[in-house]
């Protein structure tokens, strides 16, 4: 007795789980349908639509019953059936709320067929990624201007906010796959635009994967990416300008990326002692205290493209990167330092995380601003962000240990004889495995738009955080880098 009663508890515990479970999924898809209606997605619009054409037809078919022009004894035998399981007028309003729920479930699955015709695999979160693209297509129109790894980590954390992306990357890379590349057939270095047109993909992973894939072992083929060799046959068909956006189609990137210039330029440095040396391995090479940059040739025009996108833009962002072989060079180059001075955007400044061994030991944040300010450009920014993290995980930190290297510091006293908002927060990927010390890009990014928020004033300041604030990922690193709200 006892056991078959304890076999009927357990049937009953396992039968109230079985509710339990079917509930969640019924509420879990209630809670799917209802993205439907979320705002931005221009569906509500057409539901009322079809909802009126419902209430019309309706109208219209009781309107000939009502005349007795036909149907009408059909539909009497019908209402007598229906009252006879219960004549209370609650019958009606179930009637019509069934009624709806059939029409809204129709509509979500007709959506469905059709994303999974259009969206292979992906036509069950159809309404996730209409609104992510309506999301992200209302977002602020950003210009990232630098190069190397630091621009693609921010491309990374900026493209979960905004579609209206222009990463302007810089042409003057002469080391690796990339120079060997501009040598052997005249094209701009591709290195520094493959990462960042792929931090801003929005494609499957072995996608990405294939085009950052280098070669092994062949002689000719080794160390060279497929992301760069792609880029150089499509140079040889269409052009460098060209190639760059056909490959950005192919990996369907948030955004666009632009070379800032299409003419071949190189760096050129004077040193502290006096020496000068030219090309960007060869003058970091060198490991010397670097007095000025420049470029060769020194009148070199941009694309005009890159004056567009910074004379619409609401903000600017300098780096992170290379301060005098990826920031710079861009800065110098006729007529952007200008469009950024005359234009409405915000401009920031992100610090690097760690000095650079032959750029800049012993830099704190202000040096990286007198620096600039010695190369005309420090008066267009507005803000400089930088990492108040403090402790590296123990093997990065011996490893920079060994090259010489420290963590930039935010000097406050001689920040503060500089006209511009400072901007401190914990920005350091914590990741063990990481090769390099280098910023969180959901943190950084999270940061950038709180700050581009708080600028904004009035109406458009709460509109503006109220929209950004509908994005998850906002505030969660807000919360783990203990930012207040806006």
């Amino acid at each position: 007795m006892t056991r078959s009663r304890g076999w009927a508890d357990l049937c009953n515990i396992l039968g109230v789980f079985k509710v339990i479970k079917l509930l969640d999924s019924w509420w879990d898809r209630l809670r799917r349908a209802a993205k439907w209606l979320y705002p931005g997605l221009g569906v509500k619009r057409w539901f009322l639509v079809v909802l009126s054409g419902l209430l019309v037809l309706l109208a219209g078919l009781l309107f000939l019953w009502t005349q007795g022009i036909f149907f009408k004894r059909k539909l009497s035998l019908v209402l007598e059936f229906l009252s006879a399981f219960s004549p209370h007028p609650l019958w009606s309003v179930l009637m019509l709320i069934a009624g709806l729920l059939l029409l809204f479930w129709g509509l979500q699955q007709m959506g469905n067929a059709i994303g999974n015709v259009l969206l292979p695999d992906q036509g069950r979160h159809l309404v996730e990624r209409l609104y992510s693209r309506s999301y992200l297509e209302k977002g602020p129109k950003i210009v990232a201007i630098g190069g190397g790894t630091g621009l693609s980590v921010l491309l990374r954390g900026l493209k979960e906010y905004t579609a209206n992306i222009t990463a302007i990357v810089t042409v003057t890379d002469d080391g690796g796959s990339s120079g060997r590349l501009r040598n052997e057939m005249g094209i701009l270095p591709p290195g520094d635009i493959r990462n960042c047109i792929l931090a801003l993909a929005d494609t499957e992973p072995l996608l990405k994967r294939l085009f950052q894939y280098r070669f092994k072992g062949h002689e000719s083929l080794k160390g060279h990416s497929f992301g760069n060799l792609f880029i150089a046959a499509m140079t040889e068909i269409t052009g460098f300008n060209i190639a760059v956006q056909e490959f950005g189609k192919v990996l369907a990137i948030r955004g666009r990326v632009l070379p800032a210039t299409l003419e071949q330029i190189r760096l050129k440095a004077r040193f502290v002692d006096g020496s000068d040396a030219e090309g960007e391995t060869n003058i970091v090479d060198q490991r010397k205290p670097i007095e000025h940059i420049s470029l060769i040739p020194a009148n070199c025009a941009p694309l005009p493209e890159v004056i567009n996108a910074i004379r619409e833009a609401d903000a600017v962002i300098l780096g992170p990167g290379s301060l005098y072989t990826s920031i710079i060079p861009n800065l110098l180059l006729s007529g952007i330092a200008e469009a950024i001075r005359e234009s409405d955007a915000y401009c920031l400044y992100v610090c690097n995380i760690m000095t650079q061994p032959g750029e800049t030991e012993g830099f704190s944040a202000s040096d990286h601003l007198e620096a600039l300010r010695k190369h005309g450009c420090a008066d267009i920014i507005d803000g400089i962000v930088i990492n108040n993290a403090k402790h590296l995980p123990p093997k990065l930190f011996e490893k920079y240990k060994k090259e010489g290297s420290h963590m930039v510091k935010a000097d406050r006293p001689a920040l503060a004889q500089w006209n511009m908002k400072i901007i401190e927060a914990p920005l350091l990927e914590l990741d063990e495995l990481a090769r390099y010390a280098q910023h969180d890009s959901k943190k950084l990014a999270t940061l950038i738009l709180k700050t581009l928020v708080e600028w904004e004033t009035g109406l458009e300041g709460l509109l503006a955080y109220t929209f950004i604030s509908m994005n998850a990922n906002f505030r969660r690193a807000k919360k783990e880098m203990g930012l207040k709200k806006a």
